[in-house]
């Protein structure tokens, strides 16, 4: 159960930002959004941010969704893998990829699966999300992974973008749709 009531399917006030987060939704609204619209202004700059952050950045989609899904299960946000994990698939990501992420951040997981890139990313994920702190060692390996500065600058943002919208599902309890 969600620690404060989601606003119904139905809602439509206020009309513009509601109308522009079912746009990009395609059409509904995920409780997620249900949650968010208790405050529009926060809504609003969510609805822009994420767009922006899953749409027009240059950092390749699969890395982005990779990075995404890793944060997710080191927080705990059941909500957050379920909606990112189709997403590394359509990227690129494999079914097998996808189980190993369950055991990031653990000595279980198979590395073996995943690229050198892949595992840069990773081990960039485990270490902003535990520790915030990234050693030099592992940025060296990220930042050698991408094209370019911009990229670089990228994964960091969605790395902690998707710390922020992790802690927001945990703490509030949104559920799965």
């Amino acid at each position: 159960m969600p620690r404060i009531p989601y606003l119904p399917h139905n809602v439509s006030e206020p009309g513009e930002l509601v109308e522009s987060i079912r746009a990009r939704r395609g059409g509904s609204l995920l409780n997620l959004d249900r949650m968010l619209l208790h405050s529009p202004p926060f809504a609003s700059g969510w609805n822009t941010f994420l767009r922006e952050v899953r749409t027009n950045l240059d950092v390749s989609p699969k890395l982005r969704e990779l990075a995404i899904c890793g944060v997710a299960v080191l927080n705990g946000a059941d909500y957050e893998f379920g909606q990112h994990a189709p997403e590394f698939l359509k990227s690129g990501g494999t079914p097998a990829q996808v189980e190993a992420l369950r055991l990031l951040g653990t000595p279980g997981l198979d590395n073996s699966l995943f690229g050198a890139a892949e595992q840069a990313i990773m081990q960039l994920t485990v270490e902003m999300t535990r520790s915030v702190h990234v050693s030099d060692e592992t940025f060296a390996a990220a930042r050698a992974a991408l094209l370019n500065e911009r990229q670089m600058v990228e994964i960091v943002g969605v790395i902690a973008t998707y710390n922020m919208v992790s802690r927001f599902l945990v703490a509030l309890g949104i559920e799965p749709e």
